[in-house]
């Protein structure tokens, strides 16, 4: 399938669903709205970038081009995993430790590219990220540093996104 029509596609589906609804909120069609199946490996995957960083401390997260809602990157694209350890770590002088875009508790780094496509699960992005640092790393998600961003420990290219996971939204690889 090719970009343009995998990018048309879930934007195609949404105005059919809105055509679907009625005023009252239940659906034309046996009250179920419409759904849209896709294979595990092929749905746009939410990205991340890094905002900040100082004195060994990285803050990452959401900017213009991310969309944690519906995901943003096509599932083709090769990219850095990011993957974190949480350990409990304080936070370094400075760094916000509650609300959004605050401390996570640990450590961050970056696999080597790989397609959103190879991503066919969480556990696949958790494994990923376990074969490549160790048994206490996984997949970074959203919602690490309370949600939109987080601040941890470690050193990233900032010339770069990487595929972030997000628990309760469809906007992974594999959703």
């Amino acid at each position: 399938m090719s970009v343009f029509v995998r990018r048309l596609v879930p934007a195609a589906v949404l105005a059919l669903a809105a055509l679907a609804v009625t005023p009252g909120g239940a659906s034309a069609a046996n009250g179920a709205a419409p759904a849209v199946a896709t294979s595990p490996g092929e749905h746009l995957g939410l990205t991340w970038t890094v905002l900040e960083q100082r004195d060994g401390s990285v803050h990452v997260g959401t900017d213009t081009l991310s969309n944690p809602y519906l995901g943003d990157t096509d599932p083709g694209t090769e990219l850095p995993v990011l993957c974190i350890r949480v350990d409990g770590r304080p936070a370094p002088a400075g760094i916000p430790t509650t609300g959004f875009h605050s401390w996570a508790g640990g450590e961050v780094a970056a696999t080597a590219p790989t397609a959103g496509s190879e991503l066919t699960s969480r556990d696949e992005a958790d494994g990923l990220c376990a074969d490549t640092f160790g048994s206490d790393w996984r997949m970074a998600e959203f919602h690490d540093g309370e949600g939109w961003s987080f601040w941890a420990t470690g050193t990233l290219p900032s010339d770069t996104r990487f595929w972030t996971a997000i628990n309760d939204q469809p906007a992974n690889p594999w959703s």
